[in-house]
């Protein structure tokens, strides 16, 4: 998961015995590529704004990431890798970059929530990873567009 496993699963642990959540844990991680986009995203989410996600299918598997799953729960990280929310996925698409829908582009909740601000800020982001892992991003590659709930923010995550 990270460096702060033990932190990670103790949230874990809290947050099912609190709430009573069954189920698969997928994975722990932050939204996005830096410390500070962490944070911005992580606020969305808390905020209600932010309740999708894009994951593009070739950075994942060079990841070694899991693709989401319908019913399974992740650990939202903060930009300096600490347990802050759990959301649990509650819809699953595979599509093509150009083929994602203005309704994809506004629950993803960021910029002005339009699909012209979702693809500008998703082409950038997807061309620094590719430039890290050794690809090149096209609007033809595969994403997998993730539909979520927020189910646990921690306390001290709305401060």
């Amino acid at each position: 998961m990270s460096e702060r496993s033990d932190e990670i699963l103790g949230f874990w642990a809290r947050v099912r015995s609190e709430t009573g959540i069954e189920g698969d844990l997928l994975g722990a991680w932050a939204f996005g590529d830096s410390p500070g986009l962490a944070d911005e995203l992580l606020a969305l989410v808390l905020r209600g704004e932010k309740r999708a996600a894009t994951g593009l299918v070739v950075e994942m598997g060079l990841r070694g990431e899991p693709e989401p799953r319908v019913g399974a729960y992740t650990i939202v990280l903060d930009g300096e890798g600490r347990p802050r929310a759990v959301v649990r996925t509650v819809g699953i698409r595979r599509t093509t970059f150009d083929d994602v829908d203005e309704g994809h582009a506004y629950w993803e909740g960021e910029g002005d929530r339009t699909l012209e601000s979702y693809r500008r800020e998703h082409t950038r982001y997807f061309k620094r990873v590719g430039k890290k892992l050794g690809f090149e991003f096209t609007g033809d590659m595969a994403v997998v567009l993730e539909r979520f709930e927020l189910v646990y923010p921690r306390d001290d995550a709305k401060r």
